[in-house]
């Protein structure tokens, strides 16, 4: 098991119509690390909203003339996926569409709400119906629910907001309004900029701002609310300064491009200190230092700097495997490892080796690379971890389940070297965070169980799915369609 992307939410706004999805679609490109199960556009033209939505990478879901066919507009969002709530299947895709007597709306959602089933209790008590397993149609619904006693849509948001509890960094589209949100605590990166010919974007990470011509103007403060209308901006800020901010530590150590900027802080140069961190606490004697592609090459530059020890190429990344490379089954004798990693042999065979890597999750990818490793004729191997040991699960929107899971809970640091066929092991400590990113602002509590939110009474990860599951099997049985 490794550790998963997060979502990716981008957004335009423009004063006239143009080809507003074709914008949208480069920026979900440039966040495709944060989401390859689906993605999703919305375009708005003078309020007809148009979709097109699927399971798949950005570029399979917009091949084949989908792209094209979506309407010129004035405003567009759009999502890239990976649930860690939700089942994947299509109608967990995003952005979420809601058409409602008080005007259309799309949502776009980045995070995991902490209080998600004691609000769909209470909302399906009160008489919605919900039609996915996602956490972002909860949203909606508070939304839409307080739309009912507001003037405007963005007067809606503000008083859904107190509800919520957790993560959420949104890009919500109304009929003539684009409107950013950002959680009190700041969970989840969110900024914006505008492009040369004045539309305004906003993305997930800078680097997609970047990535469409588009100048970095700032970051969604924690508990913000940014309103577009085409022609003005307008900011709220009276949910901010209520929580202290707990920016996702792991936004810096695996999460966003190395090319980004969050909050001010540069990502490269946040791993780069941390590889540092770990030559200067635990320094290794090696012939060579390399990185597992691609959120462990940063740390690997730091630790070669700090410790003098020559930098190199050790291992080879198959960028054509995404997500859809599908295993011919578990009898397979090819380790998947091997089909996406290889070694460079005349770099590593008879060498002490340091391996820098992101974290270790179960420790069984981190033994195969090991092993990889091994087989091309390393003669040590050395690995430095630029996070701390999970120790604990993430309600706020990483993929990191339940202790029983976690190699780190089970056994120590030399039993773990051992286990996974390394010759020594090293972890950058919690007490570290802070001298990586250069502040104390961000949550650490996968690593340490200091939760900012209460701990989620419900934490299955499939209870939605299971609830629907039972609710499809009771209709189907009233319908005849089960034995």
């Amino acid at each position: 098991m490794s550790i998963h992307e997060e979502c990716g939410v981008f957004g335009a706004i423009a004063k006239t119509n143009l080809d507003i999805g074709n914008l949208v679609y480069y920026g979900l490109y440039a966040l495709q690390h944060r989401g390859q199960e689906s993605c999703g556009i919305v375009v708005n033209d003078d309020g007809v909203f148009t979709s097109h939505k699927d399971l798949g990478l950005v570029g399979e879901v917009f091949g084949g003339g989908a792209l094209s066919a979506l309407p010129q507009g004035k405003i567009a969002v759009g999502h890239v996926r990976y649930g860690t709530t939700g089942g994947n299947n299509r109608n967990n895709c995003q952005p979420i569409e809601v058409n409602h007597q008080k005007g259309r709306m799309a949502i776009a959602h980045n995070g995991n709400l902490s209080n998600t089933a004691e609000l769909r209790d209470s909302l399906e008590l009160s008489g919605a119906i919900f039609h996915t397993t996602s956490d972002t149609e909860t949203i909606a619904y508070l939304v839409t629910k307080e739309r009912l006693h507001s003037g405007s849509i963005e007067e809606a948001v503000s008083r859904a907001l107190p509800s919520l509890e957790g993560a959420y960094s949104l890009v919500l589209m109304s009929p003539q309004k684009l409107i950013l949100v950002r959680d009190p605590h700041g969970f989840r990166p969110l900024c914006f900029g505008k492009t040369a010919d004045g539309i305004y974007v906003a993305a997930s990470e800078s680097a997609a701002l970047s990535a469409v011509g588009a100048e970095f103007i700032r970051d969604v403060a924690p508990g913000e609310i940014v309103v577009f209308d085409g022609e003005n901006v307008v900011s709220r800020t009276e949910h901010c300064n209520k929580k202290p901010k707990k920016l996702c530590a792991f936004e810096y150590i695996y999460f966003s491009r190395p090319d980004s900027v969050i909050d001010g802080i540069s990502v490269h140069k946040a791993r780069f200190r941390a590889g540092e961190i770990l030559a200067e606490r635990r320094p290794a004697d090696a012939d060579i230092v390399f990185g597992v592609p691609d959120s462990g090459l940063d740390a690997a530059l730091g630790f070669s700097h700090l410790s003098g020890i020559p930098y190199t190429i050790g291992l080879i990344k198959n960028k054509y495997i995404g997500r859809t490379f599908i295993s011919p089954g578990q009898s397979t004798r090819i380790d998947q490892v091997n089909i996406k990693l290889s070694a460079i042999v005349d770099n590593v065979k008879g060498k002490r080796v340091v391996l820098v890597d992101d974290s270790i999750v179960r420790g069984t990818t981190s033994g195969r690379i090991v092993k990889l490793l091994r087989d091309a004729g390393a003669k040590e191997i050395h690995m430095r971890i630029s996070s701390p040991p999970f120790l604990h699960p993430c309600y706020y929107g990483t993929d990191i389940d339940s202790e029983g899971n976690l190699i780190a809970c089970k056994y120590t640091v030399d039993e773990i070297a051992e286990r996974i066929g390394a010759d020594s092991l090293g972890y950058l400590s919690v007490e570290n965070l802070s001298e990586m990113i250069g502040n104390r602002s961000y949550c650490s509590a996968c690593f340490d169980g200091d939760y900012p939110t209460a701990i989620p009474s419900d934490t299955r990860k499939d209870r939605f799915e299971q609830k629907l599951s039972v609710k499809s099997g009771a209709d189907n049985l009233r319908e005849g369609l089960l034995p």
